[in-house]
């Protein structure tokens, strides 16, 4: 396998650097750049989202097990580039690299793009003020895997291109429409306008979860990790739904969205 491009070697270069750079927000935020870190997310970029990918950096055990991955890379014209061990673990994020990192460059539609994409039965996710990247990232895989159509992230969450979001979505960032564009109110209300009922997902809830209609466009809204969603923004929603709870005195953000966006899709007819 040949490259165009000579090996990186030389950790001081300034390739080194600038990459290394965009595990800064406002570096990102600057060049509409951000990090893709190991196989499957390279993967997933290569294969859902091409137009996206700039540069894909591998070491020399990388090309020997993904060779496949580097064949597709070069087919799309994404510039492919050897570089050794320490220029790639000093380039990412991670502290175990798997021998994978691509730059890629970020994408966020209008959020008003994201509903009028949705079909009469589909259903979306809304984040809201959520800061932990681990939970943004599992809220996004778990949308993912339950034929969410997209997710709004409202302002004051954590940046979805952040190093930790990206990897804890293993590649899930690329297969959805997602927004993160406007406020929770704002967004709220433009449920409202598009005739997508919201559901807050709240212990407080006074319809349980079982009983929830899940028929028809609807939007789970899911608040911070650690005071949930307040007052005012439940009372602008349609429905405060709560999930049932045997022993343990609350789930959290994650996990209570991985069952919402379950029951969602089961109400599909999904298995």
């Amino acid at each position: 396998m040949t490259f165009d491009l000579p090996p990186l070697t030389n950790t001081r270069s300034d390739r080194v650097k600038a990459v290394r750079g965009l595990g800064r927000r406002a570096i990102r935020d600057k060049q509409s750049k951000f990090l893709v870190e190991g196989p499957q997310s390279v993967r997933e970029l290569i294969a859902w989202a091409p137009d996206r990918a700039l540069h894909v950096y591998v070491t020399q055990q990388a090309i020997e097990t993904h060779q496949q991955m580097i064949a597709a890379a070069q087919d799309h014209g994404i510039p492919v580039q050897e570089c050794s061990d320490e220029v790639l673990a000093l380039m990412g994020d991670t502290q175990q690299p798997q021998g994978v990192l691509a730059v890629a460059k970020t994408q966020s539609l209008a959020p008003e793009q994201v509903l009028a994409g949705m079909a009469s039965d589909d259903f979306v996710v809304i984040l809201t003020n959520v800061r932990d990247p681990g939970n943004a990232g599992t809220v996004i895989r778990g949308a993912d895997a339950f034929g969410a159509a997209g997710v709004l992230v409202s302002d004051g969450s954590v940046d979805i291109h952040n190093p930790k979001v990206v990897r804890s979505t293993v590649g899930s960032l690329f297969h959805l429409n997602i927004s993160t564009q406007g406020s929770v109110t704002d967004l709220l209300s433009l449920c409202r306008q598009a005739g997508v009922r919201t559901l807050a997902a709240d212990g407080s809830g006074s319809v349980s979860l079982p009983d929830a209609n899940l028929s028809g466009q609807h939007a789970w809204v899911m608040g911070n990790e650690a005071w949930g969603l307040p007052q005012s923004e439940r009372d602008l929603c349609d429905e405060v739904v709560s999930v049932p709870i045997v022993r343990a005195e609350s789930l959290n953000l994650a996990m209570a969205a991985t069952v919402c966006l379950h029951a969602s899709a089961a109400a599909r007819g999904v298995s």
